[in-house]
């Protein structure tokens, strides 16, 4: 909040339980006491587990549901993307985001990475209120295309790259990005959307190369070797650089070592982001730990 960020993702991907991630949403709402928005990642182990999560997100206050797919999610037919999507939009009344990203492996139906008249239909439904779009991170004509194909309709399109949003900004009038590690880069992203969409790009631009030495090292740090996961311990390092909690992630988690620690931290410095200078091993403990 004090960095200006609209809302946050509750990631379900961290080895939470269900009952652990419906306590983990009391804390936050509680904690941002209408101030802050959420939205639950919902990508649980069936759609039954997504729809259930879902309504009792809604329950406790949460705001939207970034939908995804289960692990196990291998459709045959572009139709069967569409029917599991619909099925769970009318199951629960929460507000829902298309998560449309590359690791749920549905680029064998569409080369685009996604059923591009699949999402065109889908936009009618009454929940979906935006779009994450990540297929096009590869090949910007990909995403160029969609926000041409979806301009007319009623939901929000993201690309989240943020090293894009000045183009879509500027073509489209691009009105949110979500969600990623933004909290990496301090208060920039929030900052960089305001100035565009206030005329100021100049001094948007300027934002934008300052911290290039911070987007540079998290490129150079997110690899993660074939396994289509994100790498949150990574990600919950670099959030704790800039005042986050930290502390450890259970079991299976993808490991953190001492070059991706010691380059985020690089990165920052050369960006001119503050950043806490505290010893590594403080992380694993975290700044509020159980």
């Amino acid at each position: 909040m004090e960095l200006g960020f609209w809302g946050a993702l509750l990631v379900s991907e961290a080895g939470t339980t269900t009952e652990e991630m419906l306590r983990f949403i009391e804390i936050a709402v509680d904690e941002a006491d209408g101030e802050h928005r959420f939205l639950l990642q919902g990508v649980f182990d069936s759609p039954a587990e997504i729809i259930t999560m879902a309504n009792d997100a809604a329950a406790l206050g949460v705001d939207a549901m970034l939908l995804g797919h289960p692990n196990s999610f291998y459709p045959t037919s572009a139709q069967q993307v569409e029917d599991y999507t619909v099925e769970i939009c009318e199951a629960t009344d929460l507000a829902v985001v298309l998560f449309i990203v590359e690791h749920s492996n549905l680029r064998r139906l569409d080369v685009r990475g996604f059923p591009a008249d699949v999402l065109e239909r889908l936009t009618k439904v009454d929940t979906i209120v935006a779009v994450k779009y990540e297929v096009g991170r590869q090949q910007t004509t990909n995403t160029y295309e969609t926000f041409r194909r979806l301009e007319n309709s009623d939901v929000l399109l993201s690309d989240p790259m943020e090293f894009n949003a000045p183009m879509w900004v500027d073509l489209f009038g691009m009105q949110w990005m979500g969600t990623s590690n933004y909290e990496y880069y301090g208060s920039y992203v929030p900052r960089l959307l305001e100035l565009l969409h206030g005329g100021d790009t100049q001094r948007a631009m300027e934002e934008y190369w300052r911290i290039q030495p911070a987007r540079n090292a998290r490129a150079a740090t997110m690899s993660s070797g074939g396994a289509n996961l994100v790498h949150r311990y990574l990600w919950k390092f670099q959030s704790w650089l800039d005042g986050y909690n930290g502390g450890p992630i259970r079991q299976p988690a993808m490991k953190l070592s001492e070059s991706q620690m010691r380059t985020s931290v690089e990165g920052l410095r050369k960006a001119q982001i503050a950043f806490s200078d505290e010893p590594f091993a403080e992380f694993f403990i975290g700044r509020n730990p159980a």
